[in-house]
């Protein structure tokens, strides 16, 4: 979602907009709602291992911890369904707030569905850290999640309409950015909390209403976008929005743009219905077929449950956090690379170059635990430090890969009349299967043990000849263009049919005498 607008940003018309403190000040406000979503990822996997919470609200796995001396039982310490709807109920509270959320944006703005995530945050936030009994932590858990379907819904939305174009790419990736350093954020948290006996997981909860403070503030203090106001009707306030964020004037061909985009949304009546038929399912496919295979790289499994996972492999509590920490650094930092590689090497290209690179370490990170760890004993000191570099370099590879890319293609290669539509099901796509990832993760890692990690393996083989075979090059093709692309599919082709291009031209000049006036305006309605 973060990277959909970097491609388009390096090709579209700016209209001599500037690039104003207001505007980098509402999107830094704005962004704080992925370093919200990035803090609850991060938090819950450290939370989960301290002794003091599971003594608290899971004291059968507290005592399964205390009793692990075999192998078997230590991969099992941790399989209870309750510990993993803690984790799982926020993303699947998310799915459902999703579809709420995509309605509230478009009828009543981005701004006031950032304020509702805000409050939502606040209000779970309190429930997490005042929690007495689980059911208050689950119903915690479930209010931030309503937050994360809404500000995963509205922020990236906001970030794109605000930008002037030349920027749009890196303001929109501050979102995804900010998820990053949100985890990062939340296991150092955590490598300090859990010293502080017996209510350090309590600060650790309740230190999350810092970025949710922050969203909910940012939100009355921001502007709507132009693009909200011109398509609810405020065309005066639209217009003056707009002389705002550009730091111009002369807006005048920018709002007639946002007019004409505003005019052909109109008239799409089903979005949802009409993304269903024959010329939009190769898109439909690769869309959800992204999302599935994003989370079964197991990325969200080691962002999940990172020091779950490296005290599972025999490492102390004061190191497993600190090893969380390291790969939480490695994440942001490669997220970072993927903004300066994606429109240089392409899509395709490091999708398959990390497909090597995620296979490579989990079959030897399997290999590792398969002989290292015997019954009684924990990995060696080397095999553990090489464990965590491997994992190190697993994580590289998704986060300048399939972490940013499995956003930034769905939302290039959907038709203008079904954009929307497709996004949402992304994004559903997307929380479902990361939902069932959470839910399901300790109860693998317990009956494969060290296999998790080849079943993980085995899907980045399937997942790799799917992207060669199945998903196309976008680089360097304007949206607009690119239901042309689908023609030269090997297998694509007999479901999209490629439009006249004579059509397309003389449609295209009737509306816009000038040919350059007219590619700027494109790109512009494409990336908006």
């Amino acid at each position: 979602m973060a990277g959909g607008s970097f491609a388009v940003a390096s090709g579209g018309k700016d209209h001599g907009a500037n690039f104003t403190g207001y505007v980098l000040l509402s999107c830094i406000l704005a962004a704080s709602g992925g370093l919200m979503f990035g803090y609850d990822v991060g938090i819950s996997g450290g939370v989960t291992s301290m002794d003091d919470f599971l003594r608290k609200f899971f004291p059968l796995v507290y005592r399964k911890k205390q009793l692990a001396v075999a192998t078997d039982s230590s991969y099992c310490k941790y399989d209870n369904q309750g510990l993993q709807a803690f984790t799982s109920s926020l993303y699947l509270a998310g799915l459902v707030a999703t579809f709420a959320a995509s309605y509230a944006t478009r009828r009543f703005g981005r701004k006031p569905s950032m304020l509702v995530a805000g409050l939502f945050f606040i209000v779970g936030v309190v429930f997490n850290a005042a929690a007495m009994n689980l059911a208050m932590l689950i119903i915690g858990r479930i209010l931030l999640g309503c937050g994360v379907g809404f500000a995963n819904q509205a922020v990236p939305l906001y970030l794109s309409e605000i930008a002037p174009t030349r920027f749009r790419g890196g303001l929109n990736i501050l979102f995804q950015l900010n998820i990053t350093i949100g985890i990062l954020i939340a296991n150092l948290i955590n490598y300090g909390t859990q010293k502080l006996h017996p209510w350090g997981w309590r600060l650790s909860l309740g230190l999350a209403g810092i970025p949710a403070m922050l969203l909910t503030v940012g939100s009355l203090l921001i502007c709507e976008t132009p693009n909200s106001l011109i398509e609810r009707g405020n065309l005066d306030k639209g217009r003056a929005v707009l002389r705002k964020v550009r730091g111009t004037d002369d807006v005048d061909e920018e709002f007639e743009e946002l007019l004409e985009v505003s005019r052909i949304a109109e008239q799409i009546k089903h979005p949802f219905r009409n993304i269903l038929k024959r010329e939009h399912r190769p898109q439909l496919i690769i869309s959800i077929c992204l999302q599935i295979f994003q989370q079964f790289t197991g990325i969200n499994a080691i962002m999940f449950y990172a020091p779950v996972l490296f005290q599972t492999l025999g490492f102390k509590s004061d190191a497993s956090l600190y090893s969380a920490v390291i790969t939480g650094a490695v994440n942001v930092v490669s997220t970072v690379v993927s903004i300066f590689t994606v429109d240089r090497v392409g899509r395709r290209a490091l999708l398959l170059e990390a497909g090597v690179q995620m296979f490579v370490p989990q079959v030897i990170i399997a290999i590792l635990l398969g002989t290292g760890i015997h019954s009684g004993s924990q990995l060696a000191h080397g095999s553990a430090i090489a464990v965590v570099l491997l994992i190190c370099l697993f994580v590289s590879g998704f986060a300048w890969s399939w972490g940013p890319l499995g956003w930034l293609i769905p939302s290039e290669i959907f038709a203008l009349e079904v954009r929307s539509a497709g996004q949402s099901i992304t994004v559903c796509s997307n929380l479902l299967f990361t939902f069932v990832i959470a839910q399901s993760f300790l109860s693998m890692l317990c009956h494969f043990k060290y296999g998790i990690f080849l079943f993980f393996a085995g899907f980045v083989v399937v997942m790799t000849i799917f992207v060669y075979f199945l998903v196309p090059e976008t680089k360097g093709i304007p949206i607009e263009e690119m239901t042309f692309m689908w023609g030269k599919h090997w297998l694509w082709k007999r479901y999209v049919p490629v439009p006249d291009n004579r059509n397309v031209v003389l449609e295209a000049a009737a509306r816009r005498p000038d040919p350059e006036q007219a590619n700027g305006q494109n790109e512009k309605h494409a990336a908006i």
